[in-house]
C-alpha cells in the first residue's frame, strides 16, 4: 500500500497526549503479500478494495481490519482510501482484537461511511484522533471503551520530559521513574493506567510519527531516524517493518504527491 498525506504535527506546546497510530488518505495500490504487527484498518472511500490472508481467494470489502501479525494482500488500486496503522497493545487495539473471529474482519457500507466522516490524518495524528479511535471500537461492535482517564500528575510530568528530550537520549522506565520520583514498578504501573499503553510501546509510536513526519517533509532517513531517536537509520528501518510491514521509505515523495508505492512490505 502506500502511505500517503502523511501530515506535519507540531510538537510545540503542551505535551502530546496523541494516540498510537498513523494515518493516511489518497489514492490507494497493490501490495503483495505482507505481514505487520500494528492492526491495520483499510476504507474503501469511493468503492470496495480486495483482500486476501495467505493463499486464500481474493475477498471484495467496503473496509477491512486486519489483526496483528497476519500475512495478507491488499488491492487498492485505482481507489481512493483512509489507511490507519493502530498499536495492537493499546486501548482500542485490545477492544478491537476482541471483535475478531479470524484473521479480519470485514467493515460495511454503512460502518466504513461513518468512520470515514470528517476522518483527515491531521485530525485523527492528533488530537481528536483519541475520540476517533473510540468512535471505532463503538462503531465496529467492541463495546464502550471507559470514559477518558485521569492521567497521574508524575505521569505527566513523564510526557513533558519525553515531550522536551533531545533525539537519542535515555528515555528508559529506569531514568524517567528516578526524574520523577517515583519507583520504576509504580511510573509502570501509574503510566499503563494514565494512557492505557506501557511506556515501551508508546515511545515505539511516538517515534514511529516523528520520523514518519520527519521524512515526509524531506528529511533524509538517516536525519529523521536521529530526529525521532531511533539509534540509526537501520533501527528505524527494522521497526517500520515490524510494526507498519513497510520500510521508511515508502514514505518519500508523499510531500510531492508523488506516492511511492510498497511492493512486498519488506523491501527498500
Amino acid at each position: 500500500m502506500r502511505l500517503s498525506e502523511v501530515p506535519h504535527l507540531p510538537f510545540g506546546g503542551p505535551p502530546p497526549l496523541w494516540p498510537p497510530l498513523l494515518a493516511s488518505r489518497g489514492p490507494g495500490a497493490s501490495s503483495t503479500g505482507h505481514s505487520h504487527h500494528a492492526m491495520h484498518l483499510v476504507l474503501g472511500l469511493d468503492g470496495p478494495v480486495r483482500m486476501r490472508v495467505a493463499d486464500a481467494p481474493w475477498t471484495s470489502l467496503a473496509g477491512v481490519l486486519t489483526a496483528p501479525d497476519v500475512p495478507h494482500s491488499l488491492d487498492a488500486e485505482g481507489r481512493q482510501v483512509l489507511l490507519v496503522f493502530l498499536d495492537p497493545e493499546s486501548e482500542a487495539g485490545a477492544a478491537l482484537a476482541a471483535t475478531l473471529t479470524g484473521p479480519f474482519r470485514a467493515l460495511s457500507t454503512a460502518e466504513r461511511d461513518t468512520l470515514a466522516r470528517d476522518a483527515e490524518p491531521s485530525r485523527l495524528m492528533g488530537p481528536e484522533g483519541v475520540a476517533w479511535t473510540r468512535r471505532v471500537v463503538e462503531v465496529l461492535g467492541a463495546g464502550v471503551i471507559s470514559p477518558p482517564r485521569s492521567i497521574h500528575p508524575r505521569v505527566r510530568r513523564v510526557l513533558r520530559l519525553l515531550h522536551e528530550l533531545p533525539p537519542g537520549e535515555d528515555a528508559s522506565l529506569a531514568t524517567l521513574a528516578a526524574q520523577v520520583g517515583l519507583s520504576p514498578g509504580r511510573l509502570m504501573h501509574a503510566f499503563t493506567e494514565s494512557i492505557g499503553l506501557p511506556l515501551r510501546p508508546y515511545l515505539a509510536w511516538l517515534r514511529l510519527q516523528r520520523a514518519a513526519t520527519a521524512i515526509v517533509s524531506g528529511m533524509p532517513l538517516g536525519e529523521a531516524a536521529q530526529a525521532a531517536g531511533f539509534a540509526d537509520s537501520a533501527h528505524m528501518s527494522r521497526t517500520f517493518r515490524r510494526m507498519l510491514g513497510m520500510p521508511p521509505s515508502a514514505l518519500r515523495g508523499a510531500r510531492r504527491s508523488q506516492l511511492v508505492q510498497d511492493r512486498g512490505a519488506g523491501r527498500s
